[in-house]
Parts: C-alpha cells; structure tokens; sequence
C-alpha cells in the first residue's frame, strides 16, 4: 500500500510537472517576440543526434504566431504608408500654401515699394531720385534768378544813380540857362534903357 501511495504521489508529481511545463510552454509561445518564442521552442525541443525534434503543435504555433504577426506588420505598414501618404498630401498643400503666402508677401511688398505717380506706376527709391532731382533742378533755377535778380537789380540801382546824377545836371543846367538868360535880359533891359535915355 505503501509502494502504491509513493507511485501515485511520483505519478501525481510528475503530471503537476508535465502541466506546468506544457503552461509554462503554451504561455511562452504566446507572448514575448518572435526571437524569444524560437529560443524557448529551442529550448524546449528534444534532441535527437544532430537534429532537434520539435512537436508539431508547437510548430504549428510559432507558424501561427509569425504568420500573426506578418499580418499585423502588413497591416501597420498599410496603415504607416496611409498615414505617409496623407503627410506628404498635407505637407504638398501646406508647400502650396507657404509658396502663395510668399507670393502675397512678395507683393504685398512690391505694392508697398510702388506707388502710382501722374497714372504711371514708380519704384519709391525712382519717386525719391527724381523728387530730389526736382528739387536740385528748382535749387539752381532759384540761384540762377537770384543772381539774375541781383544783376539786374545792381544794373537798376546804377541806372537809378545815373538818372539822378543827369536830373542833377539837367537841374544844374537849367539854373544856369536861366541864370544866364535873366543876365542877358537885364543886359537887354539895360541896353534898352541906355538908348531911351539918349534918345
């Protein structure tokens, strides 16, 4: 009775162990990755010679499992070239709308650099040459009247001068004349007088 106990305890040992070990595999080769499922059907496999022996669930497992995880993969990457796809559509439209900010930009500058000057539209660098052309082109018209000016107005003032000096002349002459003539008058007058007396 003994014996019968310590060989159904042995028994009851080593199908605890059998059960634990087959968990211990079904758990290993569902979870961990692909590399760790190989090493532990490695592990796990019987030897034989030079070969392993590798029971056919276990194989069709890791076949299942790598097929499994082909699928996901493929899956992934459909997903990942979606998603790449819609970026590069994205980054094309936001290439688009940076090329069309720059274009209004570039505008937008070149309108604030123009302006409409006499209906012809002008660079504002051109507008401020040719105002400050302008504005030399005045300066030397106004220096050149003023010298103008000046000369005429020294050749007036000289003139002014001359005139007064020939009225003063004319003035002095004609006092004289008519100094002169008074004398020739008096003489004429005295004359006459000279003669009526002897007369």
């Amino acid at each position: 009775m003994k014996k019968f106990n310590r060989l159904t305890l042995a028994c009851c040992m080593m199908a605890t162990v059998a059960v634990a070990q087959e968990s211990e595999q079904e758990g290993s080769l569902n979870s961990g990755t692909i590399s760790s499922q190989f090493e532990y059907l490695n592990s796990i496999s019987n030897n034989y010679q030079e070969y392993k022996v590798v029971k056919k669930t276990n194989l069709d497992k890791i076949q299942k499992n790598i097929t499994d995880s082909l699928d996901f993969y493929k899956v992934q990457i459909v997903d990942v070239q979606k998603e790449l796809a819609s970026q590069k559509t994205h980054i094309a439209s936001l290439e688009q709308k940076m090329e069309k900010a720059e274009a209004e930009k570039n505008a937008a500058i070149e309108a604030k650099d123009n302006f409409a000057f006499l209906g012809m539209p002008i660079h504002k660098s051109n507008y401020n040459n040719l105002m400050w052309g302008i504005v030399a082109v005045l300066g030397m018209a106004l220096l050149f009247f003023l010298y103008k000016f000046n000369k005429s107005h020294r050749v007036t003032a000289e003139t002014l001068k001359t005139l007064d000096e020939t009225k003063e002349e004319f003035e002095q002459h004609r006092k004289n004349t008519l100094e002169r003539e008074r004398k020739l008058n008096r003489q004429l007058v005295d004359e006459m007088n000279k003669r009526n007396v002897k007369a």
